[in-house]
């Protein structure tokens, strides 16, 4: 007699529960890849930056970092959401087992060709690189058709440019045509698209529930036409970005997709979650997109805004703030856990916040600008370190029952 199909998910769950913990769902492997790396990759850079550790000839550091930063920990905490998400959107189970762990080798792989690049040549190293992000665009679409789930196609379609972005950048390193700058600048800037993107849906949704489990009569206002017009124009705005990064049409566009997006913060009724840290962060973190927005309209309009503090907006700022917002959320949600944060969650949430503004402002520091750049990078590298050991037991140990939940929180 025939297997029947409720029977044989059913036995495929079971043998993915059966594997190693850290293997039944994405997130937890990648969000611990994305922490981790966070926590060395920048003291790397400061290192290196510094003159302390000698880098090979032909390493190009500042690539390294620009590269890292994007397509090693923000890659990793991209692949770790959206193959946690999609089963959800889908219907289908979640990638695990020995499918997920051959993800991960080869995002761990990468990680050893970029950084080992100067000794085994630009070809091998994309070779290894390239495998991650461009296995995990046809990962997304798999699950996407099999699922018949057309309405997240935009979210395909963004992954697919942010590893474009980094086939632009092997281009260069492997001489074929200068594109390495282009191709960061389309990562960067796709990455703000999927921030305001994924952003738009979990933050008003978590606002509005905790806002409603606390009986408050301020809710967020539903995602309508508005929603609609400020993505419309922070696409508008990258493409000219991408495209003409240097003409003041461009600068204009970044104001008016930042005022749009400062607007759309509003109307979620941010200043009603302060009491809880895992809301607020979210906001900041969206927060910070608006400020990066703005800056990077200012920087291209006059000479008093330098433009590594734009960039550093949107990325210390506004990747790292909503991806260690995210990240702790999340974790915490789907291994059965309080969302609550506990006090040195909390602290992860500080230290960004401290290591953040320090980055974006250290170029107006003049003779205090490595001072402000030190203390950023040694907030950012305690704030994701602690992350790393505070949520390592969350990642390798099993789901907690209902039970013990409503246990933990009594």
């Amino acid at each position: 007699m025939s297997e029947k199909p409720h029977e044989r998910i059913a036995e495929i769950k079971r043998k993915a529960d059966e594997g190693p913990t850290i293997l039944q769902h994405s997130f937890r492997p990648f969000f611990m890849s994305a922490g981790l790396w966070a926590t060395l990759a920048v003291p790397f850079w400061l290192l290196s930056f510094a003159g302390v550790l000698v880098l090979p000839e032909g390493f190009d550091g500042l690539l390294w970092h620009q590269h890292e930063m994007l397509f090693g920990f923000a890659g990793a905490a991209i692949a770790g959401f959206i193959l946690t998400a999609i089963s959800n959107w889908t219907g289908r189970l979640p990638v695990s087992g020995w499918r997920l762990a051959v993800l991960v080798a080869m995002w761990i792989a990468g990680r050893v060709g970029f950084l080992t690049i100067a000794w085994i040549g630009p070809l091998a190293a994309a070779v290894l690189d390239l495998s991650f992000l461009t296995m995990l665009a046809l990962m997304i679409a798999r699950e996407l058709i099999s699922g018949n789930n057309w309405r997240n196609l935009p979210v395909l379609i963004l992954i697919s440019f942010f590893t474009l972005g980094n086939w632009l950048v092997h281009f260069e390193i492997s001489g074929l045509v200068e594109t390495a700058d282009m191709g960061i600048r389309l990562s960067t800037f796709i990455l703000a698209i999927l921030v305001a993107v994924i952003g738009g849906r979990v933050v008003p949704s978590f606002t509005r529930n905790w806002l409603v489990k606390s009986g408050s009569d301020v809710l967020p206002e539903p995602m309508g036409r508005f929603d609609g017009v400020a993505l419309a124009a922070l696409i508008v705005f990258v493409i000219a970005q991408v495209l003409m990064p240097d003409i003041q049409v461009t600068s204009w566009l970044a104001l008016i997709a930042g005022g749009l997006h400062g607007v759309r913060l509003l109307r979620w009724k941010g200043w009603a979650i302060f009491a809880e840290p895992l809301m607020w962060v979210l906001h900041l973190g969206y927060a910070w997109l608006v400020v990066a927005l703005l800056l990077i309209g200012a920087s291209g309009l006059t000479d008093n805004v330098p433009d590594s503090a734009a960039i550093h907006a949107l990325t210390a700022g506004g990747f790292g703030t909503m991806i260690v917002a995210v990240m702790t959320r999340a974790s915490l949600g789907h291994t059965g856990r309080e969302l609550v944060s506990t006090p040195a969650t909390t602290v992860v949430f500080i230290l960004i916040t401290i290591a953040a503004p320090t980055r974006v402002g250290a170029p107006f520091l003049n003779d205090l600008n490595l001072t402000a750049i030190w203390i950023s990078g040694i907030a950012w590298t305690f704030g994701y370190g602690l992350f790393s050991v505070l949520y390592f037991p969350v990642f390798t140990q099993p789901r907690v029952q209902k039970r013990q939940a409503n246990q933990v929180s009594e």
